[in-house]
């Protein structure tokens, strides 16, 4: 069999494989320029952008927990505006799609700095992240109410005439209604899942691991959680899904893959080796290889259940 092809389309991109640098662990992705050629990566995820710089919360700021690690770096970034003019020049140079990960407190900032972006060259599209409180409306996160969530998308979805990817909680009790209201608003792509909201404590001291109090927890630990929101999202989108979650080496991103997702990030496991998403890009090629698929579309939704679909049934 002729290797396997990892090529694959999302909202119309082409990517060189299905494995994407997920936003938060990979800086702006010129730091990693010199531990990875980063030409071979599916593509890049930027650090969330502000309309301003944010300084972060105070340390300490990560945690390992078992198969884990708890993060509340407070969304530190240098703000839309510097990174226009310093970074993305730097990140031109390379033949890498790049999706600019955006965040803000109220409508107005996330159209801000897709207004600003859209005057930019280098981006190919841009993931909301939607995990915020709403300032606007006694701090109740988009990302938990379809009604919130619906009209932030419909004042920025005019704004964008780049493809639009929600990045979604899973901090809520169900998925697919944040799924569908965000497909019905404008979305064009999904990724799943951001971090679980988590707590560590230090026994002696009787005070929290982490500076903010309270964390997101990445890693292994979370997979089998995120592959289930993926697989339900998908069964009630028909917009592409982007997997994450604990995704470590090839095996983990075919499962995301067979769950329903068109492309994965991998987000955690490049605190431990920056080389992480190729590696898992050419761990993937090998899995097609033995599995005799020639196509890695040809993964995407292929889930199986040897009896009827089961059910989610959560205890009261």
């Amino acid at each position: 069999m002729t290797a396997p092809s990892l090529e694959t389309k999302l909202c119309g991109i082409t990517l060189r494989n299905p494995v994407l640098a997920a936003s938060g662990t990979f800086g702006y992705g010129i730091e990693f320029a010199e531990l990875v050629d980063l030409n071979r990566l599916g593509g890049i995820l930027t650090k969330g952008l502000s309309r301003e710089p944010i300084a972060g919360n105070p340390a300490p700021r990560l945690w390992t927990t078992a198969s884990g690690m708890m993060n509340s770096v407070g969304l530190q970034n240098v703000g839309v505006e510097a990174f226009i003019r310093e970074k993305l020049p730097q990140l031109s140079r390379y033949k890498v799609p790049i999706f600019v990960n955006v965040f803000g407190y109220r409508p107005e900032d996330y159209v801000e700095v897709v207004r600003q972006l859209e005057d930019a060259e280098g981006v190919c599209a841009y993931e909301l992240n939607v995990s915020c409180p709403n300032t606007d409306h006694g701090g109740i996160f988009f990302s938990n109410d379809p009604a919130l969530l619906s009209d932030l998308l419909e004042r920025v979805r005019p704004v964008a005439t780049r493809p639009l990817f929600v990045k979604l909680s899973p901090n809520v009790s169900r998925i697919e209604p944040l799924a569908k209201a965000a497909e019905v608003a404008g979305a064009d792509a999904l990724s799943l899942v951001n971090t679980f909201v988590s707590l560590a404590i230090d026994v002696n001291t009787r005070m929290p691991r982490i500076g903010a109090g309270f964390g997101g927890l990445s890693g292994p630990a979370i997979k089998p959680i995120a592959l289930r929101l993926v697989y339900e999202a998908s069964q009630a989108v028909a917009i592409p899904i982007i997997g994450l979650g604990g995704i470590a080496n090839g095996t983990d991103a075919a499962e995301f893959l067979i769950a329903g997702a068109t492309a994965v990030q991998v987000g955690t496991a490049s605190f431990i080796d920056p080389r992480a998403p190729l590696r898992v890009a050419q761990q993937l090629g090998r899995f097609l290889q033995r599995q005799n698929v020639a196509r890695v579309s040809d993964l995407v939704g292929t889930l199986r259940f040897p009896h009827k679909q089961p059910q989610c049934k959560m205890k009261p």
